[in-house]
Order: C-alpha cells, then sequence, then structure tokens
C-alpha cells in the first residue's frame, strides 16, 4: 500500500488484477502498460511506482496468482480426501470454471499459465522461470495423489514424479483444445478422461 492523493491506494494490487486478466483475455503481446492502467484505473505515472515494466507487473501477479492458487489446491487436493475424488475435484472444478469464463467472455481462455508460457517463454526468462516455479507446485499435488492412489492400489506402481508430468501435461492440453476450440463441453468429462489416462481403478476394483 502507498498514500496517493493523500488517500490509502491498492493501486499495486489492482494494476496485478488488471494484467493478469487481460494478458489471460488477449495475450502479454497485445496488452499495453496504458491498457492495464486503464483497466485498473491507475494512471500510469504510479505504475512506474510500483514496477519498472510490464515485465516485472507479469511476474508480480503470477506471484499473487500462485498464493490464491496454492489455497485452492489445498483444499481439492487434500489428503484427508480420497486420492481420486482430489482428481475428480480438480477436474470438475475446472470444467466449470471454463463454463463461467465463456459465458463472461464469450470464449474459454484455458490456462493463464500455459497460454502465457507458450507465448512468452522463449522471450522473457523472468516470465518464464516464474511459471515453470508455479507448474513444478502444481505437479506436486498431482504426485502426492498419485503415491497416495499406489498405495491404496488404485493406480499401477511406478515414478510418481513421472506419471503426475504425463498427466499433468495431459490434463492442461484438453483445457488448451478447449480454448482452441473455444468449446467448454469438451471438458465436461475431464475426470472420467484423466482417470482413464492413469489406468486408475475405483476402490472396490483395486486390487488389495
Amino acid at each position: 500500500m502507498c498514500r496517493e492523493m493523500g488517500r490509502t491506494s491498492n493501486a499495486d494490487e489492482r494494476l496485478m488484477t488488471a494484467a493478469l486478466d487481460l494478458m489471460w483475455e488477449e495475450s502479454y503481446g497485445a496488452v499495453s502498460i496504458d491498457d492495464i492502467c486503464k483497466r485498473a484505473g491507475v494512471k500510469k505515472g504510479s505504475f512506474y511506482y510500483f514496477y519498472e515494466s510490464k515485465s516485472a507487473l507479469a511476474v508480480a501477479a503470477l506471484e499473487r496468482m500462485a498464493l490464491a492458487q496454492k489455497a485452492v489446491w489445498d483444499r481439492q487436493f487434500s489428503p484427508t480426501t480420497p486420492p481420486l475424488d482430489r482428481i475428480r475435484a480438480r477436474c470438475e472444478f475446472t470444467y466449470q470454471k471454463q463454463r463461467e469464463l465463456k459465458a463472461k467472455h464469450g470464449k474459454v481462455l484455458g490456462c493463464p499459465l500455459c497460454s502465457l508460457g507458450s507465448e512468452i517463454c522463449t522471450q522473457d526468462d523472468r516470465i518464464r522461470d516464474k511459471i515453470r516455479e508455479i507448474c513444478s507446485l502444481n505437479m506436486k499435488y498431482w504426485e502426492s495423489t498419485i503415491r497416495d492412489a499406489q498405495s491404496e492400489g488404485l493406480i499401477a506402481p511406478g515414478d510418481a514424479a513421472a506419471k503426475a508430468r504425463c498427466v499433468f501435461a495431459y490434463y492442461e492440453g484438453l483445457i488448451t483444445q478447449a480454448r482452441i476450440y473455444n468449446d467448454a463441453e469438451l471438458l465436461r468429462n475431464l475426470s472420467d478422461l484423466v482417470l482413464a489416462h492413469l489406468h486408475a481403478k475405483e476402490p472396490h476394483s483395486a486390487v488389495a
């Protein structure tokens, strides 16, 4: 927070929100600092008080998003929930979120990390590294869930980390397809597809 025109300002938070929303709705390259300031209701001079560049703002916005996402992941992937139900919860949340985005924006927006990462990863090391960091954190949740499912005989033994990377790529690929086809209904049975990809067994059919 800072003092702007004699009052407490949350301009930095508004800038982060505006930047992330615009980059997700459009693209990093298509969005200017002027666009971000206009969406945030912040003067351009104030932008440079907080951030040296659009890249620095993008990294800060991604860090803020990661904190919010971690709270969601902690809930969805809670160890107190049966492992296959954790995957179902994540997939159902994703489907419903993309439906909401389609209703609001008229288009499926997909995953902000993959959209931004695929666009900018060869051009900006700081943004690339931050996206890698967040994706790696997310995959840890998948890996832990897979390990728990393996211990219950619901998923075949093997390298849980490798399985997590593979299923994360599959999951993100399906979300990207929904964005390309602008069809959230491609994700309606996302949990079934992901569990089938893992060759997961229901608890009653698992080998003891």
